[in-house]
C-alpha cells in the first residue's frame, strides 16, 4: 500500500530540487519581468473582483502565487516606490512624500534592479518605475545598465502625435488644450502645460483611438521591441511599468464598452466611521486637480468630497476600463516572451504600487491608512512551479527584494526589512508574518502606522515621531480599529469598546514590539524581569554552538524569518544551552537541582525571546525547538 504522507514528501521534495536547479537555456539564472502598474487595486478577476474584465491577468494567475493580503508601505507613488525597490521602510529611506529625492537623503542606498545589475544582470526600464519625483532625470541611473527608457523616448500609433498633456488623444480635449496653450503663448506664459491643465484637465477621457495612442499602449509596444531585442546571452532584469489607472482614466473607447455604466455600483459605505479619527481622512487632494465643464469638487462639514452619483459612476466606469486597457498591455508584452521562448526561463512579478479610493468613506485616490488605499496587488511567477498558490495571511512590498534575490540565487543584502516569500511559491498558503505595516503622514507632523493582520487593523497616529525614535504612551494622538470579519468596510472604530480592550492591548503591544525594533543605534534591549544574577556563558562552548546552529536554522526557515531574527535567536539559545552545560555537565547534582538549572535558564531565554518576538512567535520557536531536539536525540 502506498504511503500518501512519504509520496507527498517526496513530491515536495523533488518540486524543491526543480526550483534549486539551474536553467537549461543560455544563461544559467533566471530572467525577471517587472511589471509595475500605477494605483491598481485589486480590480482584478483572479483577486476576486467578479466585475472587473482582465483576462490576461487572470491567466497568469493561474500559474502563479497570488498574494491577496498584500499591502504597501506608504500609499503615495514616490515613498511606495522607493520603499518596494530599496526593500526599506520609509523611515529608513526618509522618504514620505513626492518632492524628496531618494539619493538627496540615501546616496548609497542599494536599489533591487542596481543589485541585480551588479549580479550580472542586463537591467533595462520602460515607462513609470520609480516616480520620476524620487529620483535624478535617469529614472536613478545607477540602476539600469543602459539609459532607462522614458515617455519622451516612445513613439506611438500612426497619425498620432505624443498626447495632450501626456494623457489626451481625444480630437475634442485636444482640440480645447491646443487653444488654451495658443491662449498661453500670447500672453508670454513660460509653463505651457500648466496653464493648459489649471484650466481644462478632465479626469477620464473615451476615443476611439488604437491603443498605441495613448502612453500605455506605446510602452507596451516599446516593451516588446526590448524583448525582441534582448541579448540573452545573460539574464536580463527588464522593468515595464504602466501608467494607468492612475488619472486620468483614459482609454480606448473598446474597453469602455467592456462594461454597462448601469450596472457600476457605487460604494457601499460614503462617510467616515462611528467614533472615526478626523485625521484619517482626506478631502478632495489629486482628484481635485482634474478640471472639465459640469464637475465640481465640493467638501461637506466633515471635510469629505461630496460628488454627485452621475460622476462618481462615471469615473469608477472609467477606472475600471483603464484597468482592462492595461490587462490587454500586459497580455502583448506576456505574449512577446511566449513567442521568443523566454516565458519558462522568467520570473514574473506584477506589482501595483499602491490602492485607490473609488467613493469609499467619500475618499477618492489614495493618501489613507484605509485597506482600499494599502491593499494593493502582488502576483509572482516562477515557470519551475506550475501552478496556483493563494495567500491570504498578510505580505509587503518590501518582501519581494529578498524574494527575487533567493529565486534567482544571489546574494541578499543583509539591510533589508522584508522576508522571503519563496515558501509561498512552493506551496505554504501563510507565512510568519503576524501583520503588513502601512504609514502615512498627515498635518501638524503626524504619522499613522497601520498594522493589518489577517482580521483585524489597528492604526496608531504618532505626533512628532517616527518609528525609527522610541515612542512612548504620551506621543499617540489617536487611535483606529477595524475588525474585518465583522465589518468589511471599516464602517465603526472599535478601539474603545469594552469588548476590544483585550485586541487593542494585543495590538499595542504588537505596535510596541515594532517600533522598538526599528529604533536606530538601540542599544540591547534591558530585561528588567530577570529577578536572576546569571554569569555569561563562556563564548567558544563548541557543543552548544552546534547545537544553537542547527535548532536556529531549524526554526528560522519553519518561520521564515530574517538575519537579524535568526541571529538574535541563535545567540539566545546558545546562552542557554552553554549555561545548562558548564552547570551541569560533570558535577555531581540531583536530578533535581539539574531541573532547577534548567528551569532558570529556560526563564531567562523566554524572556530574552519575549523582547523581540510576539507570544505566538514565542510559542511557535518552543514548539520547533522542542521537535528539533527530539529530532537530534533520536
Amino acid at each position: 500500500m502506498i504511503n500518501i504522507k512519504f509520496l507527498n514528501s517526496l513530491l515536495f521534495y523533488f518540486l524543491f530540487i526543480t526550483l534549486t536547479t539551474s536553467y537549461s537555456q543560455e544563461n544559467d539564472k533566471p530572467n525577471v519581468l517587472f511589471i509595475s502598474i500605477d494605483d491598481l487595486k485589486p480590480t482584478i478577476g483572479s483577486f476576486g473582483d467578479e466585475f472587473a474584465v482582465t483576462p490576461n491577468i487572470d491567466k497568469l494567475s493561474e500559474t502563479s502565487t497570488v498574494f491577496l493580503n498584500n499591502h504597501t508601505q506608504l500609499a503615495i507613488c514616490a515613498a511606495s516606490r522607493v520603499s518596494f525597490l530599496t526593500g526599506l521602510r520609509p523611515d529608513k529611506t526618509k522618504v514620505w512624500d513626492l518632492k524628496t529625492k531618494m539619493r538627496d537623503v540615501n546616496p548609497e542606498v542599494l536599489t533591487l534592479p542596481e543589485h541585480f545589475k551588479n549580479n550580472g544582470y542586463q537591467t533595462v526600464g520602460v515607462g513609470k518605475i520609480y516616480d520620476p519625483r524620487a529620483v535624478d532625470s535617469g529614472r536613478d541611473r545607477r540602476s539600469w545598465s543602459v539609459p532607462f527608457i522614458t515617455q519622451n523616448q516612445l513613439t506611438f500609433s500612426d497619425g498620432y502625435s505624443f498626447p495632450s498633456g501626456g494623457f489626451y488623444q481625444g480630437k475634442e480635449n485636444r482640440k480645447i488644450r491646443s487653444k488654451l496653450r495658443e491662449e498661453a503663448i500670447a500672453k508670454g506664459v513660460s509653463n505651457l502645460n500648466k496653464y493648459e491643465s489649471d484650466r481644462y484637465k478632465p479626469p477620464y477621457e473615451k476615443a476611439d483611438v488604437p491603443d498605441g495612442a495613448y502612453m500605455d499602449g506605446a510602452i507596451a509596444n516599446r516593451a516588446v521591441e526590448l524583448i525582441d531585442e534582448m541579448d540573452t546571452s545573460k539574464p536580463f532584469f527588464l522593468a515595464v511599468g504602466f501608467l494607468r489607472p492612475h488619472l486620468p482614466f483614459n482609454a480606448p473607447t473598446k474597453y469602455w464598452d467592456m462594461y454597462n455604466e448601469d450596472e457600476i455600483q457605487l460604494a457601499s459605505f460614503r462617510t467616515k466611521s462611528k467614533n472615526p479619527v478626523d485625521i484619517a481622512y482626506k478631502g478632495g487632494w489629486e482628484i481635485n486637480t482634474y478640471k472639465a465643464p459640469g464637475i465640481e469638487y465640493i467638501e461637506n462639514d466633515e471635510g469629505l468630497l461630496i460628488l454627485p452619483d452621475d460622476i462618481q459612476r462615471k469615473l469608477i466606469h472609467g477606472y475600471y476600463a483603464a484597468t482592462s486597457y492595461i490587462d490587454a498591455q500586459i497580455g502583448i508584452v506576456l505574449e512577446k516572451l511566449k513567442e521568443k521562448g523566454l516565458d519558462k526561463n522568467t520570473l514574473i512579478v506584477l506589482w501595483g504600487d499602491h490602492g485607490f479610493h473609488l467613493g469609499d468613506h467619500s475618499q477618492w485616490t489614495k493618501h489613507t491608512n484605509f485597506e482600499q488605499s494599502t491593499r494593493s496587488p502582488l502576483l509572482i511567477k516562477d515557470p519551475r512551479v506550475n501552478k496556483t498558490v493563494k495567500v491570504n495571511t498578510p505580505t509587503e512590498f518590501i518582501d519581494v527584494f529578498p524574494t527575487l534575490c533567493e529565486l534567482a540565487e544571489i546574494e541578499t543584502p543583509e539591510v533589508l526589512d522584508g522576508i522571503s516569500l519563496k515558501p509561498q511559491l512552493i506551496g505554504k498558503q501563510t507565512t510568519s508574518k503576524i501583520f503588513a505595516v502601512s504609514q502615512y503622514p498627515r498635518r501638524g507632523n503626524i504619522m499613522g502606522y497601520s498594522f493589518r493582520t489577517k482580521r483585524h487593523r489597528y492604526t496608531v497616529w504618532v505626533n512628532n515621531k517616527k518609528s525609527s525614535e522610541p515612542i512612548y504612551i504620551e506621543d499617540i494622538y489617536a487611535e483606529e480599529l477595524y475588525d474585518y470579519n465583522k465589518d468589511p468596510l471599516e464602517t465603526e472604530n472599535i478601539i474603545n469598546r469594552p469588548d476590544q480592550q483585550r485586541v487593542k492591548t494585543t495590538f499595542q503591544t504588537l505596535a510596541a514590539r515594532f517600533f522598538n525594533s526599528q529604533i536606530v543605534n538601540d542599544l540591547e534591549p534591558v530585561i528588567e524581569e530577570i529577578k536572576y544574577e546569571v554569569a555569561k556563558p563562556a563564548p567558544n562552548n563548541k557543543w552548544a554552538n552546534q547545537r544553537s546552529m542547527a535548532i536556529s536554522q531549524y526554526i528560522s526557515t519553519e518561520m521564515l524569518m530574517n538575519k537579524n531574527q535568526t541571529k538574535f535567536l541563535q545567540q539566545v539559545l546558545y546562552d542557554k544551552y552553554a549555561r545548562n552545560n558548564e552547570s551541569t555537565v560533570g558535577k555531581k547534582l540531583s536530578k533535581e537541582k539539574i531541573e532547577s538549572i534548567y528551569k532558570e535558564n529556560f526563564s531567562v531565554a523566554s524572556q530574552e525571546l519575549m523582547s523581540k518576538f510576539t507570544k505566538k512567535q514565542f510559542e511557535r520557536i518552543t514548539e520547533l525547538e522542542r521537535q528539533k531536539m527530539n529530532q537530534i536525540r533520536n
